[in-house]
């Protein structure tokens, strides 16, 4: 008996001697954000088109002669596209997006990033989507010196000069807003637009007037359209599983 106590007494001590387990400290960039998966299968497609009818608006060609060197990278004049007229008919450059529909749903950002690039004193492409928590990339491809100066309301509003062949600049925009507007304060007529929504479900109008919006999971929602001179549109649609839903935006002239 006794030999069994002074053993046992032996094991508690040995236990209280031992080491801790060894616990992992939390990933303090651990995401644990519950994100809504789509399943391909309950989702359906909104596509259409973005017409113009009327007279068309003059186009206006851009004005470079407060710095020659950028007047140098053109052969020729060069318009503004602030309306992007199609030669069918349709309107380019038109943001797409569902407006109203996915409250209480958020969606894993992409880490791939979205790119602005500055080119012949230009922004490229004038339209741009991104979403809340994606990298925002601005690139300058020319050989002087760019500004880049997101005029923004939801995010915080940086402003950064951009030399000759330096490094992207990366950034995020953090919560959603449409439109962001981009400037450059060095070239006054360097303008372009981010739409920054909240989930992966917009489309930009292409050289056709085209659009298509995929794998959004089946449900009500409203679809706006916004151009920045001709202002936005708005529509109800009701998308199926695995259905697809046309739509068509009409813009007048005068």
């Amino acid at each position: 008996m006794i030999k069994r106590l002074a053993a046992a007494a032996t094991f508690l001590l040995a236990a209280a001697c031992s080491p801790a387990p060894e616990t992992k400290p939390a990933d303090p960039t651990a995401d644990s954000t519950a994100y809504t998966e789509i399943d391909p299968s309950r989702a359906g497609v909104v596509t259409g088109k973005v017409v113009f009818t009327g007279k068309g608006p003059v186009r206006q060609k851009v004005d470079f002669a407060e710095d020659p060197n950028c007047a140098k990278l053109h052969k020729g004049e060069f318009f503004n596209d602030a309306i992007a007229l199609n030669n069918n008919g349709t309107l380019a450059n038109v943001f797409i997006y569902v407006k109203v529909g996915l409250e209480g749903k958020k969606f894993r950002p992409p880490t791939t990033p979205a790119t602005i690039t500055q080119k012949g004193c230009w922004f490229e492409p004038r339209m741009l989507g991104i979403e809340a928590g994606q990298p925002f990339h601005a690139i300058n491809a020319d050989p002087l010196t760019h500004n880049i100066h997101p005029r923004t309301a939801n995010s915080r509003e940086w402003n950064q000069s951009q030399d000759a062949g330096a490094d992207p600049l990366i950034r995020k925009f953090a919560r959603a807003e449409i439109m962001v507007r981009i400037k450059c304060n060095i070239h006054p007529w360097m303008k372009a637009w981010v739409g920054v929504t909240e989930h992966p479900f917009y489309a930009i109008s292409g050289n056709d007037g085209t659009f298509a919006i995929k794998n959004l999971p089946a449900g009500k929602y409203t679809i706006e359209a916004w151009q920045e001179e001709l202002g936005t549109q708005q529509q109800e649609v009701t998308v199926t599983a695995q259905g697809t839903e046309t739509l068509s935006f009409t813009y007048k002239g005068e």
